[in-house]
């Protein structure tokens, strides 16, 4: 009898599954597909096509796929391979403590490859769930003064590690790495500040003092380590991190995914001092063959020379973690990254650590998220960049690292043996 299984069937999304199939015939070959509804309905699909050994069995932790969205051994690429089903969707969990994603896995018989077609009706089928909060974590709204955002707090007594969550252009509140954070044991505070309930849809400034209040809201909380705490931030709020961790006291790590070493976009403003944006050089915005944008040369030109807008970095107390897809379309991130440990290195400082993943693109998130290549934002339609497997793998790393760099510095006592 044809059986596929799971372990486990119910798990965070960060957690690898290992996917079985038994009572094959011996060297079959069958085509697994996994399929997921969006909360706003829309489809992703994956597929990989594999032989039987001799007893009947496919285990993805050891078999190779032989063709399908991937080639390889790759226990989890059915999940990191799901595509949209309508080009430029991306894979985004919004309510992050009701319901998981529901990922519907199935088996079918192939006879021959590559051209054959799967049969309508599997030969076996199973439904996963993936969570994105694990048991006991709570979350609390935060509307404090002119804060404006979500604390997760993992179970348990005791005190946590404290971190700020920021995403970047996409605004609005994006909770799901707040609440993986929190179910690994991070006090989290998903930040909003633009396109979020009474706050700007389009701010004029970016005023750091807000985010001192949030790190001062979240360090007052008895259930965080009240010794500093922690950002993980991407893009324009990677921007913020960075200014956070050089003049707030406060921020002692900071993980910056795929930001720049100055400011863009709007002025920042913090007590009395601005950063003007670095002009940009809109006639180096490209579309590519496929009519997507491309803005990661826009600061090419205009960078050279412009040290008067660089933020001081080397006035940073705490320590700093830069994260580099070098495949980044939408920022020069890896060029950027480079110019702020040559402004560290140049001050003395050896406060920094630069993980730079090739084949990576702009949207790293936690390990086994499909990789969102290109996507509709604003009305842009967006190229981010990324080739699937590498692009998995930095996910998958990053996200280990991410995850000690921030224990190393913000519980206290712990060492670096981590």
């Amino acid at each position: 009898m044809i059986q596929l299984t799971a372990t486990p069937v119910s798990a965070l999304v960060d957690e690898p599954v290992r996917i079985r199939a038994t009572g094959l015939t011996p060297f079959q070959v069958v085509s697994f597909k996994a399929s997921l509804e969006d909360e706003k309905r829309n489809m992703f699909y994956s597929q990989a096509h594999y032989r039987a050994n001799e007893f009947g069995e496919v285990d993805l932790e050891h078999a190779s796929s032989l063709g399908g969205d991937y080639v390889g051994v790759h226990p989890m690429g059915l999940f990191w391979s799901l595509k949209p089903e309508k080009p430029l969707k991306r894979l985004l969990k919004r309510d992050v403590m009701n319901s998981p994603f529901q990922v519907q896995l199935k088996l079918y018989d192939l006879e021959a490859l590559p051209y054959s077609k799967a049969t309508s009706a599997p030969k076996a089928s199973l439904t996963l769930k993936r969570w994105y909060v694990a048991p006991g974590v709570t979350r609390i709204q935060v509307r404090e003064g002119r804060l404006r955002g979500t604390l997760f707090l993992p179970s348990g007594e005791g005190q946590f590690p404290g971190v700020i969550d920021l995403f970047g252009g996409l605004g609005g509140l994006v909770e799901f790495r707040a609440s993986l954070l929190a179910s690994r044991g991070f006090a989290s505070l998903a930040l909003a500040y633009h396109d979020y309930e009474d706050l700007p849809s389009d701010p004029e400034v970016t005023d750091l003092e807000y985010f001192e209040e949030a790190a001062n809201f979240l360090l007052r909380h008895p259930k965080v380590f009240g010794s500093g705490i922690g950002v993980v931030s991407v893009c324009k709020g990677a921007v913020i991190g960075l200014s956070m961790a050089i003049h707030l006291k406060q921020v002692t790590a900071a993980v910056l995914i795929n930001g720049t070493s100055f400011n863009f976009g709007v002025p920042q403003v913090y007590r009395g001092q601005i950063y003007p944006p670095l002009p940009y050089s809109p006639q180096l915005i490209s579309t590519n063959a496929l009519g997507l944008v491309e803005f990661h040369q826009i600061f090419k030109e205009t960078q050279v020379g412009a040290s008067q807008y660089f933020f001081p970095i080397e006035e940073a107390q705490g320590h700093l973690l830069f994260i580099v897809g070098e495949d980044d379309k939408n920022l020069n991130s890896k060029a950027h990254a480079e110019q702020a440990i040559g402004q560290l290195k140049r001050h003395g400082k050896n406060n920094w650590t630069l993980l730079s993943y090739p084949g990576a693109g702009h949207l790293i998130e936690p390990p086994y998220s499909p990789l969102c290549c290109a996507s509709i934002m604003h009305d842009l339609k967006m190229y981010w960049g990324g080739e699937v497997i590498p692009h998995a793998a930095a996910q998958e790393h990053s996200w280990k690292e991410i995850q000690k760099f921030l224990r190393k510095h913000l519980i206290p006592d712990v060492t670096s043996q981590l």
